[in-house]
């Protein structure tokens, strides 16, 4: 690791990506099923989570990843909303 380089990233680097695959996967499934406002507030707190890693992640990223990322999020608030509403 690089004396500049966040421990954060580090462990973030360590993570096994099919885990964190099956647990985001399962989270939104979840959210998905479970009635109005609670699967509203689930899905809002893994859009908290994708932002906080998004931005910290965000300088490494080309230009093509961060809209993609930034389209998937504004899609998972977007259906936040409406299981709130």
């Amino acid at each position: 690791m690089q004396r500049t380089q966040s421990p954060l990233l580090g462990r973030l680097a360590r993570v096994n990506p099919t885990a964190v695959f099956l647990v985001t996967l399962a989270l939104v499934l979840a959210a998905l099923f479970a009635p109005g406002p609670v699967g509203g507030v689930l899905l809002l707190a893994l859009a908290g989570a994708l932002v906080a890693l998004f931005a910290t992640t965000w300088p490494v990223q080309a230009p093509q990843t961060r809209l993609i990322r930034l389209l998937m999020l504004t899609l998972l608030v977007a259906v936040a909303l409406a299981k709130l509403l």
